[in-house]
């Protein structure tokens, strides 16, 4: 999912840095509301993933129509919000005209995919919690090609059409998952395990919502909040010259993506605690646990060798930027090689408590080390101090190591004290 931004800012690139950071503020914006719209997702994917294994018929479509039901309402509102002010959103990120024209353009289409996205984030949830992972795998596999194809074409043009700019990006993204939600819904269609009437989608109006809403709002408030934070965290880097900011808009795609591998293992470690909790089986949960983690440090290495590489090869990959931009690039390359490694630690950490039903705890702790620590730290370091692009992305790896050990004592703690009666509490 991430790819998409990463392809949209490597075909914009040769369009200059007024298209590259109108590309950074929107993609900013679209990031925080994917971001959102993945968490919900996530959190009925621990609903899901508890149906499957207690094994109990109808709950599954219920649960889809709930989570379905409420993903799409609050899309709606973003939409909305989009539609009507995205101007406001825009000016409090730059007064450059024509950075916000560039970036107007582009979210008059974003919009269209923030709709659709929340459909597929849903139905991915859904055949994640059945085992059936391959089959929203493959529905990346077409998309992607197609994205990056139409976008290429859009951007630049061909023949006597001479492109659309940065707005093309927007244009191939949105054709792009349109096809991914032809593709699942067809699946959906096909899928023997499956009995989604639309009939049912009045059994779960009221109190079905009510209790699905209940349950995933708490894991939606924390990544919330952490999108939040990510977009402050972009908005202090807007203060530092427009060669540092590109060059954070250049890098942080990368670094998504990098840790998406982390953040997908520790999901489907979440996933496999939720079903084992659904079946009452918790005898290998400390087994499992200890498995999940000691992988998620395993996966983070490779994360960082792979950083090491990209910082290798970005001039390369982007070879038509200032010096100066490589030169911030070259500065903050430590800074982000070893990230993913603090980071997959907790993610995993964070993620198993969140199966646990510890999602208050893990707010607390993320709430600690972004808002109280890190963001305040970060906001002297660039606009009182004036220090470095280097001092001003130090806070991010820091913001993880401050969060280590209370991830740490909340699992073990959590694990030791695990027993069927908190398993009957998390079952509705």
């Amino acid at each position: 999912m991430q790819s998409a931004l990463m392809i949209d800012t490597y075909l914009v690139t040769p369009h200059g840095e007024i298209s590259l950071a109108a590309l950074g503020i929107a993609t900013t914006i679209i990031s925080f509301i994917l971001g959102i719209q993945m968490a919900l997702a996530n959190g009925s994917q621990l609903v899901l993933s508890r149906s499957v294994g207690a094994g109990t018929k109808g709950v599954i479509d219920k649960g889809f129509w709930a989570a379905l039901l409420i993903n799409m309402s609050i899309s709606g509102m973003f939409y909305l919000v989009l539609m009507q002010y995205s101007d406001v959103l825009i000016r409090t990120l730059t007064s450059e005209s024509d950075i916000l024209s560039e970036t107007r353009s582009y979210l008059s289409v974003a919009k269209y995919i923030v709709v659709i996205n929340a459909a597929t984030q849903v139905m991915i949830a859904l055949f994640n919690a059945l085992g059936r992972t391959k089959v929203p795998f493959k529905g990346y596999l077409f998309e992607l090609p197609i994205n990056v194809i139409t976008s290429y074409v859009l951007i630049n043009g061909i023949g006597s059409f001479g492109g659309i700019g940065v707005t093309g990006a927007a244009v191939g993204s949105l054709i792009a998952i349109v096809i991914r939600l032809l593709f699942l819904t067809t699946c959906i269609y096909f899928e023997s395990a499956l009995t989604l009437r639309f009939t049912l989608i009045k059994s779960v109006i009221g109190s079905n919502v009510v209790s699905h809403f209940k349950e995933i709002f708490p894991v939606a408030a924390n990544v919330t909040m952490l999108q939040i934070g990510a977009t402050v965290y972009m908005l202090l880097y807007s203060q530092l010259a427009i060669t540092s900011y590109i060059a954070m808009t250049i890098v942080m795609p990368w670094i998504k993506v990098g840790t998406q591998f982390i953040t997908a293992w520790a999901l489907t470690s979440a996933i496999n605690i939720s079903q084992a909790i659904g079946s009452r089986d918790i005898s290998d949960l400390n087994k499992n646990v200890n498995v999940s983690i000691r992988m998620a440090v395993l996966i983070s290495c490779f994360s960082a060798l792979f950083f090491l590489l990209l910082s290798i090869s970005l001039p390369s990959i982007y070879p038509d930027l200032d010096t100066s931009i490589y030169d911030s690039l070259s500065i903050i390359a430590p800074l982000y090689i070893v990230l993913p490694i603090v980071r997959g630690y907790n993610t995993v950490h964070g993620h198993v408590l969140r199966a646990l039903g510890k999602t208050t705890e893990v707010f607390k702790v993320n709430f600690t080390g972004q808002w109280v620590i890190s963001i305040p730290l970060c906001a002297l370091v660039i606009l009182y101090f004036e220090l470095s692009i280097f001092w001003a992305f130090a806070v991010m790896p820091l913001e993880e190591i401050v969060k280590v050990y209370p991830f740490r004592y909340l699992a073990r703690k959590t694990l030791n004290g695990f027993t069927l009666e908190q398993v009957d509490n998390l079952m509705y």
